[in-house]
């Protein structure tokens, strides 16, 4: 193994004058904003402001999944949050998600506004103000949370790490894209393994478990992240397969994988979302 020079940190670290990357724009060591924008307010109750990455395309989904279900007050607003162009650290921004990533979502359907960020945050928020995917109490509780935070916390291994080393990072560097890779089909493993226990992720349901899960590993697997589907050997995880392609039929993922895209097939984008026509 060898990469292509021998970095030796220093006693104090300073940031570069530019980090290189797809991302080194708007790679920044301090939080808060960096100008002042107030953010826009549409007409519905829920006011999301995102992009179709992974992480948005969760809420999307689930919003149209409610909205399949038949819950109006699921209505909402979708922004375009530009952020290789920095829009997430705008003022307005900012006030909604110190922490400066999308999604986040403002709920205005009662007296006081109440701002919620983190994906798995709004995925709960939403799945108990509707009563829907998400079981209410006991063991199915907890197991459809179980994997809701296994997501949480293992996609920076394929986001962050992975994806960042083998996809966007200025250098192709061999010891760390071997390290995410190992990682990302270990992931793999764990969900195959499982899948092929059970139809959903966790257990007979149709859960916002599977809904956080398949927009990363889902799509990794039908070959659309990364274009890493050849790399990483995704067509030995059968069981993943077979449920990824399950949930990809579902009209409600068809329609909620297209909002606030702005990349691929023209007929796949939605840049902004204002009312069900506009997906139609």
């Amino acid at each position: 193994m060898s990469d292509a020079s021998t970095y030796v940190p220093p006693a104090v670290w300073t940031p570069p004058a530019s980090s290189g990357g797809t991302f080194a724009s708007i790679n920044r060591p301090v939080a808060g904003p960096t100008h002042d924008k107030v953010l826009p307010v549409g007409k519905h109750p829920l006011q999301l402001y995102s992009l179709a990455t992974p992480n948005g395309v969760k809420v999307t989904i689930l919003l149209e999944e409610l909205l399949a279900l038949g819950h109006t007050g699921a209505e909402y607003d979708a922004w375009l949050i530009r952020i290789g162009e920095g829009d997430q650290f705008s003022s307005g921004f900012v006030d909604m998600n110190p922490n400066s990533k999308i999604p986040a979502m403002v709920d205005r359907s009662g007296d006081t506004p109440v701002r919620v960020f983190e994906s798995g945050s709004i995925l709960v928020y939403l799945a108990e103000k509707f009563g829907a995917f998400l079981p209410a109490a006991g063991p199915a509780r907890t197991e459809t949370l179980n994997w809701l935070f296994w997501q949480m916390g293992s996609a920076p291994f394929v986001g962050g790490g992975f994806g960042h080393f083998y996809a966007y990072a200025p250098e192709k560097l061999e010891y760390p894209i071997n390290r995410y890779a190992m990682e990302a089909k270990r992931q793999l493993d764990v969900l195959d393994r499982l899948l092929a226990e059970r139809p959903y992720v966790a257990g007979e349901e149709y859960t916002i478990a599977d809904m956080a899960i398949w927009p990363w590993y889902g799509v990794l697997v039908q070959g659309g992240l990364y274009n890493a589907a050849e790399f990483l050997s995704v067509q030995g995880y059968t069981h993943v397969k077979r449920w990824a392609d399950t949930i990809a039929a579902r009209p409600a993922v068809v329609r909620g994988r297209k909002v606030n895209r702005v990349w691929g097939d023209e007929s796949e984008q939605v840049p902004e979302r204002h009312d069900a026509a506009d997906l139609d």
